[in-house]
């Protein structure tokens, strides 16, 4: 169980500053190898955007409830067996839009079949396609964007374009106009075995991470926001929280690296140079949830695991960001999702900016974030009728929900652009001791790209450490 402030100690090998799935891995890395390690967290749960909360007897997960296969080996090989085998397949993929509908495991055979067969796109050409994104490395030319690739390969399918980018552009905030490296290696990804989740939920997840944080001696201290990160002739000396220091050798910041370098420490600290190109990173958008949790008793038919689903005529990166978009995506949570517990939920996801919400007086902010709960439920019972009698509670988060609980600047749930990635792989050798993780550059995001960096950057401040 996390400690008290009062219980931590003044001096660590290594402290991490936050309590996403980066953090939690690089946390649990860093305590494996040997070292000293505190996770200070400023909520009172673990998680970042991976948790969840509890309403009325139900149990909600924030953010979509899909990663991709890649999680089993490495939730095995850097957290432990027992998490590794609670993973399992979403095999139900629905996309319902104006330009089509169909049902997908949204695996390579399958989307080969679709592609051929619904589509009437040449095998030659798909097998190509899957080949060129199959090869993409984030060190690779930034120069070509998705568009372009799409256009490319699939020139003037507007609908084909929309079958391989809507998911991915809930999966990662990414656009079309974005470097097609973020894309592909995403989708690739996800094209390997098709889409999973954690059978019981992020709260059971969250707790199974965090027994072995504690099985491997790192000291967890929730309810402890930092409020500076403390550096001295060019090195980290450890951090200030609630006006007290605590040292350390090493600090990994998990948040985001825009509130690291602007918030968390002092910009002189880092050279002119750095800062150039830090002040150029674009913050990624963010994104709003409707939570709708089915009165006990009563049941929702098995219509899908994820449902994509538009009212828009074709895929529009700019309408899915519209506070009033005809785009969402539906995750249906059955008792087969938390086994034990007869409970069904649904959670609408839908990208947004965080300017649209950020400014509005709170009377408005309030009617509309009503409104986003009753278009929701009038879309949901296009799949599900008569599901608003079913339903005992409806609740919305918006960016400015996110931006509070996780801090994330402009409440992004995406991390940044692609030049994000450069500047947090970097930031050690501006200030030594001091490392970055978290949802950067797009690729490093989502549950496995969280997960993947943390490993990463462990073996960074292990190195750095042992030197």
């Amino acid at each position: 169980m996390p400690v008290s402030f009062s219980q931590v100690d003044n001096q660590y090998d290594v402290i991490v500053i936050g309590s996403g799935l980066g953090g939690l891995t690089t946390a649990n890395r860093l305590a494996y190898c040997g070292h000293k390690v505190l996770l200070v967290e400023h909520h009172h749960r673990l998680g970042g955007l991976s948790t969840w909360f509890k309403r009325r007897g139900h149990i909600f997960d924030i953010s979509l409830h899909g990663f991709p296969y890649g999680m089993v080996k490495t939730c095995k090989k850097y957290w432990n067996k027992a998490i590794m085998q609670s993973i399992v397949q979403l095999p139900n993929i629905v996309f319902d839009n104006p330009q089509f509908t169909l049902r997908t495991t949204f695996d390579k055979t399958d989307f080969t079949e679709l592609l051929r067969s619904h589509f009437k796109v040449p095998e030659e050409r798909i097998n190509s396609f899957f080949a060129t994104v199959a090869g993409m490395n984030f060190y690779d030319d930034q120069s070509m964007t998705t568009r372009e690739l799409f256009e490319r390969f699939f020139p003037g399918r507007s609908d084909v374009h929309r079958l391989l980018m809507e998911p991915i552009t809930y999966a990662n905030g990414s656009t079309l106009d974005d470097p097609a490296i973020t894309y592909g290696i995403v989708f690739s990804n996800f094209m390997n075995k098709g889409v999973f989740t954690f059978e019981g939920g992020t709260d059971k997840l969250i707790g199974m991470m965090t027994d072995e944080l504690e099985k491997n001696g790192v000291t967890i201290c929730t309810k402890a926001k930092v409020d500076k990160i403390i550096t001295e002739k060019g090195r980290v000396r450890g951090i200030s929280v609630h006006g007290t220091t605590i040292c350390a050798k090493a600090v990994v910041s998990n948040s985001g690296i825009t509130n690291t370098i602007q918030n968390l420490t002092d910009r002189e600290v880092y050279s002119d140079a750095f800062l150039e190109k830090a002040d150029k990173i674009r913050v990624n958008t963010s994104s709003c949830q409707v939570y709708l949790g089915i009165r006990q008793g009563d049941r929702i038919d098995d219509v899908g695991d994820l449902l994509f689903t538009s009212k828009s005529p074709e895929f529009d990166s700019e309408e899915l960001l519209d506070m009033n978009t005809k785009s969402k995506t539906f995750s249906l949570y059955y008792p087969k999702t938390r086994p034990g517990a007869d409970q069904y939920t649904v959670v609408a996801s839908m990208n947004s900016r965080f300017e649209d919400w950020a400014n509005l007086d709170e009377e408005t902010y309030q009617r509309e974030k009503q409104s986003l709960v009753t278009r929701t439920i009038a879309d949901l019972d296009k799949y599900l009728p008569g599901v608003k009698g079913k339903i005992d509670w409806a609740e919305a988060a918006t960016p400015r929900t996110f931006n509070s609980y996780t801090l994330h600047t402009r409440g992004t749930s995406f991390g940044t652009k692609f030049e994000g990635l450069d500047i947090s792989r970097s930031i050690f050798k501006e200030v030594a001791g001091l490392f970055h993780v978290g949802s950067v550059g797009i690729i490093m995001s989502g549950w496995l790209g969280a997960i993947n960096y943390g490993v990463i950057v462990a073996n960074d401040v292990d190195g750095f450490l042992r030197a």
